[in-house]
């Protein structure tokens, strides 16, 4: 599986971008990176964070 496309969104950036970016080199690795987009949100339904992402799942070879 190769992720594609990651949308976060954050309730406090200034501090959850360190932990989100080390998640980041653990979970998805070496370039080639996905396309990531960071919102700063004031309100997240009771969540601090959220996290969308989009991954394509290669062809059978």
């Amino acid at each position: 599986m190769h992720v594609v496309d990651v949308t976060t969104f954050h309730t406090d950036p200034a501090t959850q971008i360190e932990t989100v970016m080390a998640v980041r080199a653990t979970e998805i690795g070496e370039a080639p990176y996905p396309n990531w987009t960071a919102v700063g949100v004031n309100w997240l339904a009771g969540f601090d964070f959220e996290i969308k992402a989009i991954a394509r799942i290669p062809a059978a070879g």
